[in-house]
């Protein structure tokens, strides 16, 4: 018997801001499954900044089902490794339906007093990212400051609460508008933002750290890291987590104060969260005492149904969430 999944294709490439215009939902029959498969439906897809780098030459193919986290649940199985009814994570998202070995899945424990969803954020590559930037690239020591760029989306949020619970000092952030910045001082435990249109970065930043900054965790490079190596103390470190500020524009001139590297004996280093892996069980033995807690919380901006993955994608990138965005595209059950 024939069945059918939707999915998202990218038919084009993006001169750019991502549009519309470069997607097309496509309806398609599922592979048949066969011994040693399971079929998922997906219940939660995740949507991130990378991907819209990934839509430009070398990276998607055209025509073809995206690529993501997701979480879905299982509801046939043809291996005795998995029932029906288990949740698990891959990352064939940008569809409803997946036809999966268990080679290409990870399954997902049940943990009491969390949300599935906080697997694709704070437990999933958004935390992780968060995580090994401050633990493993900052090395952030207990009392230290640290500026964090974009600081109201799902690897900022997370990245300032990691830094209060491994005992930081001063923790400021930038966000892009005033309401983020009152998210920011109010609910995600930053001791000071700032809305980075209303004036220099560096100004701003050193008016709400007077004494510098220690350690930098950058997700947006450009006027960002300009701005932070001219506050940062000397032997400051920089951990290079993304450049959201030039994923959809021509990367911006190296910033004029590079050479502060050398001067201020600074230590910036890029890193890529899938390089990193194994921290994983790490995260989450550091992470579920405090979310069990309510210390720590998953900030999240959730869109209903698998027809506006798009538009959920297009808005992150735009700037609308708070947090990290994902869509849900099926009930629990």
């Amino acid at each position: 018997m024939s069945r059918t999944y939707q999915a998202v294709h990218q038919v084009s490439r993006p001169i750019g801001p991502a549009r519309a215009e470069n997607f097309a939902f496509v309806e398609d029959e599922l592979p048949p499954l066969t011994a040693g498969t399971v079929l998922v439906e997906n219940v939660y897809l995740s949507v991130d900044p990378y991907m819209r780098e990934a839509m430009d030459e070398g990276h998607w193919e055209l025509n073809t089902p995206l690529e993501g986290r997701a979480i879905g649940r299982v509801i046939e199985s043809r291996t005795p490794e998995l029932a029906v009814g288990d949740l698990v994570f891959h990352r064939r998202a940008w569809r409803t339906h997946a036809v999966l070995t268990p080679a290409q899945l990870r399954p997902l424990p049940a943990i009491e007093g969390v949300p599935v969803s906080t697997h694709l954020s704070l437990l999933g590559g958004t935390g992780l990212s968060a995580y090994v930037g401050l633990t493993r690239v900052l090395r952030l020591q207990p009392g230290e400051s640290v500026f964090i760029s974009a600081a109201a989306g799902g690897v900022g949020t997370a990245a300032g609460q990691f830094a209060r619970l491994l005992g930081a000092g001063r923790i400021v952030g930038s966000a892009g508008s005033a309401a983020k910045v009152a998210h920011l001082t109010e609910r995600a435990g930053f001791d000071a933002a700032f809305d980075y249109h209303d004036g220099p970065v560096a100004e701003l930043l050193r008016a709400a750290a007077p004494e510098g900054i220690d350690t930098f965790f950058d997700n947006v490079g450009g006027d960002h890291l300009e701005g932070a190596l001219e506050v940062l103390r000397d032997h400051g470190r920089i951990a290079w987590c993304g450049a959201v500020a030039q994923y959809s524009t021509e990367p911006p001139a190296a910033p004029r104060n590079l050479y502060d590297v050398v001067g201020k004996s600074l230590r910036l280093e890029g890193f890529l969260v899938r390089e990193h892996l194994d921290a994983q069980q790490e995260l989450t033995d550091f992470l579920v005492p405090h979310l069990r807690s309510g210390r720590v919380r998953a900030h999240e901006t959730v869109v209903a149904g698998f027809e506006n993955v798009v538009t959920a994608f297009l808005s992150m990138l735009g700037g609308a969430n708070i947090g990290k965005m994902l869509v849900q595209t099926a009930d629990l059950g």
